[in-house]
């Protein structure tokens, strides 16, 4: 079979968005002619790029994406009553890349990474596959519902009506929708109950995130990882800052939190100033940050999909403290597997009760690896993934 992969980045096993990215596209190229046509961030090398992820596909081809003013262009989109999420994602050069692509090339299959990249036009007879990371109107509903700053709540009130008209349409057009848990899975049903809503979980590479000796635990280490450029991220980040570091410096004035992830934002950056705060920016490789952590942290109050971060940290036998919203769709148990709260004085409790108490950390730890190793390692879902895209080509064929 051939099929197409459509990316807003370039895959990587890395660490983060793109390590979803690059699985799915590992597992479907161990069975399927795969091409792979993403954006290309300024910054990247082009020839590395190719290079690194050339052996698993049959064709590379990356498309420059430069970034105008964001406040600007929020600012144009709105006035013109559209959605600034869902144009960010359109270039004219990607769709005429795509159009060469299918002119030249027979593909049974293309496969949005994204519902945001489902924008582009493909030839009535390719079937069509969408991969949702998170459900994304819900994302900006719930920064609508937690953000106090009245522009930016009016203005993700406007982004979620916009963003979930368009990704309803996108859904229902799709053969098959992926999803990363039952949660969201229930709610595109209730949305689209005629349509292919199949759960594929996120998961995590136990082979390449595990314990690693070569680096030891720093006492009283916390680490916080993601992308620092994102909401969601970066409201985590700020508040934790302010209502739970405090307390945990006047219980444990030697603590330290790097926070770890690509293009801080200026008000990320400014976290440094704390004591001991690390704003690291972005690093080749998390795992040793990870490994030198005591423990890991996922202060989030808004978000959507499965947090990749948390399942990261349990491969590596960190304990974890997450609020209810950071690990929900994942199969965890409170108290076995991670801490769970969501108020901040309680959350600041539960990190330091793990960093003065080795005993239960390692408890934790231990279970959190036996739970990715049996659930969310990558492997278990290779079969899946195969059977739900033979389905969408054996109902073309069906059709036909």
């Amino acid at each position: 079979m051939n099929i197409l992969i459509l990316s807003p980045n370039v895959p990587s096993p890395h660490s983060g968005a793109s390590t979803r990215n690059y699985q799915v596209l590992k597992m479907l190229a161990a069975k399927h002619n795969c091409s792979l046509l993403a954006f290309q961030p300024n910054a990247a090398d082009k020839e590395s790029v190719i290079a690194a992820i050339g052996q698993l596909v049959s064709s590379v081809h990356l498309i420059p994406k430069s970034e105008p003013a964001k406040r600007r262009q929020q600012l144009v989109s709105t006035l013109c009553g559209k959605s600034y999420t869902l144009q960010s994602y359109y270039r004219r050069e990607m769709q005429d890349a795509i159009d060469a692509l299918v002119a030249r090339e027979h593909y049974d299959v293309v496969l949005y990474e994204s519902v945001l990249m489902a924008t582009y036009r493909l030839p009535q007879h390719v079937k069509v596959i969408i991969d949702q990371h998170n459900i994304e109107f819900e994302i900006r509903q719930r920064t609508f519902e937690a953000e106090r700053a009245l522009v930016r709540k009016w203005y993700n009130w406007l982004e979620s009506r916009h963003i979930k008209a368009a990704e309803i349409e996108r859904c229902r057009n799709a053969d098959t929708v992926l999803v990363t848990s039952e949660r969201e899975q229930r709610i595109l049903k209730r949305l689209l109950p005629t349509r292919v809503i199949q759960v594929l979980p996120n998961g995590v590479d136990t082979k390449r995130f595990q314990r690693d000796n070569a680096f030891q635990e720093v006492a009283g280490r916390i680490i916080f990882t993601g992308s620092m450029e994102y909401y969601p991220n970066v409201q985590a980040a700020l508040l934790f800052a302010q209502r739970c570091w405090p307390l945990i410096r006047g219980q444990v004035p030697t603590a330290t939190w790097q926070i770890v992830g690509k293009n801080p934002l200026p008000e990320v950056l400014k976290l440094a100033e704390l004591p001991g705060v690390t704003v690291t920016g972005s690093v080749p490789d998390m795992r040793p940050y990870l490994a030198q952590a005591e423990v890991a942290i996922a202060p989030l109050l808004i978000g959507g999909g499965t947090r990749l971060k948390i399942l990261e940290a349990l491969a590596m036998h960190k304990a974890v403290v997450s609020t209810s919203l950071g690990c929900e769709g994942l199969d965890v148990a409170p108290g076995k597997h991670l801490l769970v709260e969501d108020q901040p004085e309680r959350f600041a409790q539960a990190v330091l009760e793990l960093l003065l108490d080795p005993q239960l950390r390692v408890a934790l730890g231990n279970a959190g690896r036996v739970l990715v190793e049996e659930t969310y390692s990558w492997e278990h879902y290779r079969t899946s993934l195969w059977q739900a895209v033979e389905a969408v080509l054996a109902q073309r064929k069906v059709q036909a």
